[in-house]
């Protein structure tokens, strides 16, 4: 069994939205509390003397007893609290072990503290807090029950498939409101791939260009989310700029422009989501590069582009999926020159311009697209592909030898080329 999480538009009224907009309010109190607790013991060289369950107690529980500093903390569920609390605590543990280095990835920063003027709210509640969702197997709407709230209209759009261990609410930039259950699913039988092995490198002109073992290659289009909404967009945002600030209007205009970027994440999501799906049921074993998404977008230039492309949440999916289907991914070095090295000869012709999309390699003579050229090279670097040597022998690379390449025994993946 895995966990998934399944996502539904939830409509409260008025003054289901004041309850929420209260039990927002104390979620981000209590989490601040905490956080600047702990930064208060660790400024003064006592972070050691107090445990973090007993600052837990004291920002939770003490807090709303009779006088105490937040008495309004008794009128919202302690669930939703404790679950606020144990976000800030995972905080400190995530920046503690990024610090010495038990934590993979870039360094982490410590929690800090949250604005009451932020644009997305969240809180969570567990199984203990008694939440359910009512729902008529073939009706369009349910009810959502949350603790020390009426129930909430909400959107059924599927059935869940098991019953949710949490549910998460979000408010939106754009006033719209979800609720997110996770949920236990049996994982799915995986279909029968179509080719054996494919090398997938990501771009700006085309979001991916795919060749497979069978020499077959194709390239998806880059559909450009935001660049087809910058019209709109920035109509929107200039009627916001004429705004008065802190007037009606203005928050308004803001609510639209946050609509419109929405709109734009959700097409650009639910295409990568199509485009991961296809590529994980269609392939056996994926070879994908590693890609520095946040170095890249320091190019002034490109990083508008880079950003609208998505190649980060791309990967992600295509990682979730193949585990999901129970298919490899292969993953490059990011240092990988895939698109230096001819994929016929190995030859090593060095750096190319952006706007040189076609080159001829200056030892065997082939004519290589530039993209399709490095999606086979990324092929070969997994050991999913093999290209031949003068001899005839098969080679692929070695990470410990000076050359690019050394001779093996053909891959049971894809046959000996001449």
């Amino acid at each position: 069994m895995k966990k998934k999480r399944f996502a539904y538009r939830v409509y409260p009224t008025v003054d289901q939205q004041q309850v929420l907009a209260r039990s927002f309010g104390c979620a981000r109190a209590v989490y601040n509390d905490y956080v600047a607790r702990r930064n208060a013991l660790f400024e003064a060289g006592e972070n050691l003397a107090e445990d973090s369950d007993v600052t837990a107690r004291k920002v939770l529980v003490d807090a709303k007893q009779p006088g105490g500093d937040r008495t309004y903390l008794a009128e919202v569920s302690a669930v939703m609290l404790q679950q606020s609390v144990r976000d800030a605590q995972q905080g400190f543990a995530n920046f503690f072990a990024s610090v010495s280095g038990k934590r993979k990835g870039p360094k982490m920063r410590p929690p800090r503290l949250k604005s009451k003027r932020q644009t997305t709210h969240k809180i969570r509640f567990t199984r203990n807090a008694n939440f359910r969702l009512e729902h008529v197997p073939g009706q369009k709407w349910g009810w959502l029950k949350l603790p020390k709230m009426p129930p909430i209209k909400t959107r059924m759009t599927r059935v869940l498939p098991s019953e949710p261990s949490s549910v998460t609410i979000t408010q939106w930039a754009d006033g719209t409101y979800e609720a997110s259950f996770v949920v236990e699913v049996a994982p799915k039988p995986a279909l029968a791939p179509t080719y054996q092995a494919a090398g997938v490198d990501l771009g700006i002109t085309d979001l991916a260009i795919i060749t497979t073992d069978t020499g077959d290659a194709r390239k998806v289009a880059n559909p450009r989310m935001l660049k087809r909404a910058q019209r709109k967009l920035g109509r929107l945002q200039r009627s916001l700029s004429r705004r008065a600030k802190g007037s009606a209007n203005r928050n308004k205009a803001r609510v639209k422009v946050a609509k419109q970027h929405r709109k734009v994440a959700h097409a650009r999501k639910d295409y990568h989501h199509k485009v991961a799906r296809q590529l994980v049921d269609e392939t056996q074993a994926l070879a994908v590069e590693d890609l520095h998404v946040a170095g890249l977008i320091t190019n002034r230039r490109l990083a508008k582009a880079i950003s609208d492309v998505g190649w980060g949440m791309l990967q992600r999916l295509i990682r979730e999926k193949a585990n999901e289907a129970g298919r490899q991914v292969h993953v490059i070095d990011r240092f990988y020159p895939s698109t230096q090295l001819c994929s016929t000869c190995g030859h090593k012709d060095g750096k190319k311009p952006l706007h040189i999309r076609s080159w001829a390699c200056s030892a065997c003579g082939t004519v290589h697209d530039r993209d399709i050229n490095a999606a086979k090279n990324i092929m070969i670097a997994a050991g999913l592909s093999e290209i031949a040597n003068d001899c005839g022998g098969c080679i692929r690379p070695h990470p410990g030898d000076g050359s690019p390449y050394e001779a093996v025994t053909p891959s049971q993946h894809a046959p000996q080329t001449a």
